[in-house]
């Protein structure tokens, strides 16, 4: 179990949907590969907006733009695992980004710091008749965590079985992440918490840095790698100058050439800066959900963003950063 192990560690890999490879689109070769290896947990999000090395965009707003969507494929195992896996994957991975996170399954000692929590969830998981995402948040908003985010998947694995989303399916199986960030003492409590009323759900800490938090600057970038990831969480519906922060950062970043990419994930559900969790319900669809603006480069680069990123957040959002292994691209 990976939950009684030391260290563990997330693969990520960001790419085109159709982005393919010599054996068939190399999302589903990497799911494959995470199912024949019997991975933890892995879990593909659809983005809505990113570009990258190219500089090509890619977004939702557009029906030419959204036929190729980007990707984020993540696997998390033992980090000898990973190890492994990215030393087979990187070869077939041609334009795609590719990134290690080290991380400590729960019950280990916790970072000092601000903490980043993953919670794997599945979609038709729930507690009593609510959905068990949605009790997620509300556990941790109730312990005072700055934020939380539920992303639900359209694909992925959980210990060699394939969870791919389908039409006129429930799709009951397929996998979700929760991603929240609190101090040491909110993770400690939150953790045992979720445990009791989750069972076995897959929980993974690692340590972040808070920079920006409800328009007021904490401290600027500050990486100790080669290479630092930087996550702007907003809404939807937080906007400046009559546009969602989230598209003008990407705008801003491309159009700049400030750093080599960025991709966009929206959230279904979640909260921040002690707002009550909200998001898309399936009798309205709101647009009121929490987005995510992913950028990973190096630090000085990333400090470039920051500045950006902290012109389009006077009033709302969260800026997170932590170190992060860059393994191809």
């Amino acid at each position: 179990m990976v939950s009684a192990l030391n260290e563990t560690a997330k693969l990520g890999v960001y790419c085109a949907e159709r982005e393919r490879s010599d054996a068939g689109f190399l999302a589903d070769v990497l799911l494959d590969r995470f199912a024949e290896r019997r991975v933890a947990d892995s879990i593909m999000l659809r983005g809505v907006a990113s570009f990258g090395l190219h500089n090509i965009a890619r977004t939702d707003e557009s029906l030419t733009l959204s036929e190729d969507l980007p990707v984020l494929i993540s696997a998390v195992d033992d980090a000898t695992v990973i190890d492994a896996l990215v030393a087979q994957i990187a070869p077939l991975s041609g334009r795609a980004l590719v990134t290690v996170e080290r991380a400590v399954a729960t019950g280990q000692a916790l970072p000092s710091g601000p903490v980043k929590l993953n919670l794997y969830l599945r979609r038709q998981q729930r507690v009593g008749r609510t959905p068990a995402y949605q009790v997620a948040c509300a556990v941790l908003h109730r312990l005072g965590f700055v934020s939380a985010t539920a992303f639900l998947g359209v694909d992925g694995t959980s210990a060699g079985q394939r969870r791919r989303a389908r039409f006129f399916s429930r799709n009951a199986e397929v996998p979700m992440v929760v991603t929240a960030v609190g101090t040491p003492a909110q993770v400690a409590l939150a953790t045992a918490e979720l445990a009791d009323v989750l069972g076995g759900a897959l929980q993974t800490t690692q340590p972040i840095q808070v920079c920006k938090r409800d328009g007021r600057v904490l401290s600027a970038p500050a990486g100790t790698g080669a290479f630092q990831q930087m996550t702007v969480l907003s809404a939807e519906d937080n906007h400046d100058d009559g546009a969602p922060i989230h598209r003008l950062l990407v705008r801003s970043l491309r159009e700049g050439q400030h750093v080599s990419g960025a991709t966009v994930l929206r959230g279904l559900w979640g909260f921040q800066n002690g707002q009550p969790p909200r998001g898309d319900t399936m009798a309205r669809l709101s647009r009121r959900v929490p987005v995510a603006t992913v950028v990973i480069d190096t630090p000085a680069r990333v400090a470039r963003a920051f500045e950006i990123a902290d012109t389009l957040t006077a009033e709302h959002g969260l800026i997170i950063c932590e170190d992060v292994e860059v393994h191809a691209s």
